[in-house]
């Protein structure tokens, strides 16, 4: 391969060639120039922002937490309106329901009442699917602000019944709970109804407060009891006496609660936290078994909410799980446990939004790639079956080939070499065992992929996937294995399967595991000829330790099905490869024997 060089500018040997240009040169020449002085034009531009500059990184590597935190400060210190809205619009995508950044793109607008409309569109767009308390108590405040009089108190009072339905469940949610006490005291009366009615709807508020376990649960627990003994003290004792069974129930479950949540807090919930990529490691590992012990826990329904009040048991799970899924933003179980949870309480279309929002931010997860091929296919959605098959293929081509490359550069850096990078991946025997791992899983997303072709549109199509999977160079052995036994068992046709077989032998001739497989496919359909030659093949190409499973199947097959003769020659020969051959004699005799 010729490859040219190029010199630098000022150096001698550029400046010869220079010398030596012809008249027929000159267009080319002249247009070097302008190219030069396009560049130095260009050099001329005013230096970028670090502004400008984060967003360009950001670009091309979204998932870096300190550049977004550097990007949002250098927004904030712009004083910009339109960039620092630009940069919350762009944040919330790749972070959604990060509570912190919702309030403070918020906040910019509650100053002015002139951009209140700006204000309560993005209420209406980060309250809903919020499980955050901060955000709802927010909300409150803009409500009670913006309707200060006494007419308008039923609006009020019902955005305090639109928030607790929502988090009021929320261990954090005292504060919202006694501001609602303390706005629903503060009613004034002119009829002795109307104080009936007040006393009923305190009553109401502080018999629901106290059976949650909230921070504050004593301090309501107490305020209560005032409360009734001022109202009647005759009946102040039947109620209490009536409640303090579920009032101790909370503050049990309280305990508990806490218990589970302190190792799971990721941050001071007033900090801007946006979750890293996760490394996997043990202290990764043990944090998500803490997080799907909570949740299974929580699913328990430790405080034994009745059958008749399940939307709001429906409403806190809901809120339990936005808030993992959020945190936990990196780890694709979170998200198969809320999908399953989802699925499970019957709220199927919001289960297939968890999982879509789930692939948006793990692209490379195939527990819920395949999970949602299968709502797919359920839905007889066939054509978006093989678009999120063949999207899942590339994504994890695409991170083969990046570790392919790191590891060529370890190699590099340590050897002084190039490693081998382009190379046939059916004859590489160097792959390190982080590679080798990453292209079988690879591989069984083709045998999943053509699993469902078969089973959706018969063997055509599973022969289709299996001719675009041959092309591709990461495709391992179990590939071609896969598609023999399903030509095989569906098509009832050996002598596809054994032309797959013979095809992967072409490429995996070096694999022993395929090998075996080979051998033990023809042996099953009583090809005693072809199987006979490929072990004679066989072990001519692996060296004596490593062909000794091949040795062994063979020789089970001869005991079992074989003359004596063939028997004892086999013997021999395997006395003649292996000192221990005649363990190998007995041990298949045995299994001779017991069969």
């Amino acid at each position: 391969m010729s490859t040219s060089v190029t010199a630098a500018p000022g150096d001698k040997s550029s400046m010869d060639y220079a010398d030596q240009i012809k008249p027929s040169e000159e267009v080319s020449s002249t247009q070097s120039v302008n190219s030069l002085m396009k560049v130095e034009s260009q050099a001329q531009l005013p230096p970028r922002s670090e502004y400008e500059i984060l967003k360009a990184q950001l670009a091309e590597n979204p998932r870096n937490p300190e550049a977004w935190q550097r990007l949002v400060d250098a927004a904030e210190a712009s004083r910009e309106m339109d960039k620092i809205s630009e940069t919350y619009d762009v944040l919330l995508d790749q972070y959604p329901n990060t509570a912190v950044a919702q309030m403070r793109y918020i906040n910019h607008f509650l100053s002015h009442e002139s951009t209140f409309d700006k204000a309560e569109e993005l209420f209406k767009k980060f309250l809903k699917p919020s499980p955050c308390v901060e955000l709802w108590g927010l909300y409150l405040t803009y409500v009670r602000r913006l309707n200060p009089a006494a007419s308008r108190r039923d609006i009020v009072k019902a955005s305090y019944e639109f928030a607790l339905n929502h988090v009021g469940q929320d261990k954090d949610s005292g504060s919202i709970w006694a501001d609602y006490l303390e706005f629903l005291k503060s009613g004034e009366t002119a009829t002795t109804w109307e104080e009936e009615q007040k006393v009923v709807s305190l009553r109401k508020a502080y018999h629901r407060a106290v059976q949650i376990p909230l921070e504050n649960a004593e301090r309501l627990w107490r305020d209560l009891e005032a409360f009734e003994m001022g109202v009647n003290k005759i009946t102040a004792k039947k109620f209490m006496y009536d409640l303090c069974p579920a009032q101790i129930r909370a503050r049990t479950v309280l305990q508990q609660l806490k218990t589970h949540l302190g190792p799971l807090n990721a941050s001071n919930p007033r900090q801007l936290y946006l979750p890293l990529l996760p490394k996997f490691d043990t202290s990764e590992r043990t944090l998500v078994s803490k997080w799907k012990a909570y949740l299974r826990w929580e699913e328990s329904n430790p405080l034994g909410i009745e059958d008749k009040d399940q939307e709001t048991l429906f409403l806190q799970l809901q809120g339990i799980y936005q808030k993992a899924i959020t945190q936990m933003r990196y780890y694709p179980e979170i998200w198969f446990m809320a999908y399953t949870w989802m699925n499970r309480v019957g709220k199927h279309n919001k289960a297939v939004q968890i999982i879509k929002a789930g692939l948006e931010a793990n692209p490379s997860s195939y527990s819920l790639t395949f999970a949602y091929a299968e709502v797919l296919e359920i839905k007889k959605d066939i054509p978006a079956v093989h678009e999120l098959y063949k999207k899942f293929l590339n994504t994890l081509q695409a991170n083969l080939d990046l570790l392919e490359q790191s590891q060529s550069k370890s190699f590099l850096s340590s050897n002084g070499s190039v490693a081998p990078g382009n190379q046939p991946h059916s004859e590489a025997q160097s792959l390190s065992p982080d590679l080798q791992k990453h292209r079988t899983e690879y591989g069984l997303v083709w045998i999943m992929y053509m699993r469902f072709g078969q089973r959706a549109e018969g063997v055509k199509s599973l022969r289709g996937i299996f001719g675009q999977a041959r092309k591709q160079r990461w495709t391992p052995w179990e590939v071609y294995e896969a598609a023999a036994m399903m030509e095989y068992h569906c098509s009832k046709d050996t002598s596809v399967a054994s032309r797959i077989f013979e095809k992967g032998l072409d490429c995996f001739r070096n694999e022993l595991e395929f090998v075996l497989c080979y051998l033990g496919f023809l042996i099953s359909i009583n090809n005693e000829n072809n199987a006979r030659a490929l072990f004679e093949q066989s072990i001519l190409t692996f060296p004596p330790e490593q062909a000794r499973p091949l040795w062994d199947r063979w020789a089970c097959y001869e005991y079992q099905y074989g003359d004596l003769e063939a028997s004892l020659k086999l013997e021999k020969r395997m006395a003649e490869v292996y000192a221990s051959g005649a363990f190998i004699v007995l041990h298949c005799s045995m299994v001779w024997l017991n069969d």
